[in-house]
């Protein structure tokens, strides 16, 4: 196993137990040196930018990292003789749901560059499957949370951007108060609505899509969240209730791009993978959070 990452968002110290290349996804040589070097039989594609907000500021360089440099991989992939691919793509290229929860087999029509880009990706990865026998798994992830559970790695983002560990800061008086983007969505409390799936069992789909891949079985899209949908203003009452402190928090404008709700659908993965979610309480996924925030308030640079 070797992992390729250009650390703008990565950590070393993240990195255990196989070797890191520093280097990018879209220096096609260096990809097909390492497929090479180590006969590379399959490769699980994470790298992205993946900020909504940003997205729609900078679609250039969404555009550029996720699609251009995306592309470049699939090339190498070809050119080199490996054609297993397990692709993390977003919840994002549902764009605003018509139904509740989200099937596999919904619209897809991005509100953003973001999703855009994404879905852009997964339709050349279908067009590559037909031409080149580029067989791949898409992972549709709802939103990722929580931390290793034994608190040896979690998120460490600069700036940070996601809800839990933001709510976190916040509590410990790391930041001032903690906004919200938005209070009038459809909602019940006026706060977006999302499904929030803890790493480890998005670890574990990646493993069970590569099994799949490798067992010979036909490329496939998968959505990955735990079916249930929590506001912003539960995700930060239940962050509360783990922290034991009050979190202040600051009303704003709604952000652009952002989809009023997304809840996963995921009975495919778990019919047909067989996976099943281990942390689908969202106070325990919080927990998991807080155990890594707590033993590391400066992230990797502890």
């Amino acid at each position: 196993m070797v992992v390729l990452d250009n650390l703008t968002k990565g950590h070393r110290a993240a990195v255990r137990g196989v070797e890191l290349v520093h280097g990018d996804t879209g220096d096609t040589g260096l990809l097909k040196d390492i497929f090479r070097k180590h006969n590379i039989e399959a490769v699980v594609h994470f790298a992205a930018s993946s900020l909504v907000g940003e997205s729609v500021r900078q679609p250039a360089d969404y555009y550029h990292n996720n699609v251009v440099k995306g592309l470049a991989m699939l090339d190498a992939m070809v050119e080199s003789d490996v054609r297993r691919l397990v692709f993390s793509s977003t919840a994002a290229v549902y764009g605003e749901p018509v139904e509740i929860p989200i099937p596999e087999e919904h619209p897809t029509a991005p509100t953003n560059p973001y999703g855009a880009t994404k879905l852009a990706l997964e339709e050349a990865m279908r067009w590559y499957d037909q031409a080149y026998g580029l067989r791949y798994a898409t992972l549709r992830y709802f939103n990722a949370a929580g931390a290793d559970p034994a608190g040896e790695i979690g998120e460490d983002h600069d700036p940070e951007t996601h809800l839990i560990p933001l709510a976190l800061n916040s509590a410990v008086g790391l930041i001032p108060h903690l906004e919200v983007f938005g209070a009038d969505y459809p909602t019940p409390d006026g706060t977006c609505v999302r499904d929030y799936i803890h790493v480890s069992d998005l670890a574990v789909a990646h493993v069970l899509a590569l099994d799949a891949l490798a067992g010979g079985a036909a490329s496939s899209v998968y959505n990955l969240g735990n079916g249930n949908g929590y506001s912003v203003l539960e995700v930060i009452k239940a962050a509360e209730e783990v922290v034991g402190k009050p979190i202040n928090i600051k009303y704003g404008p709604r952000r652009q791009g952002d989809p009023a709700a997304l809840v996963a659908g995921s009975r495919k993965i778990m019919d047909e993978l067989g996976w099943r979610p281990r942390f689908a309480d969202l106070k325990t996924v919080i927990e998991t959070a807080w155990r890594w925030h707590s033993s590391h308030p400066a992230g990797f640079d502890k």
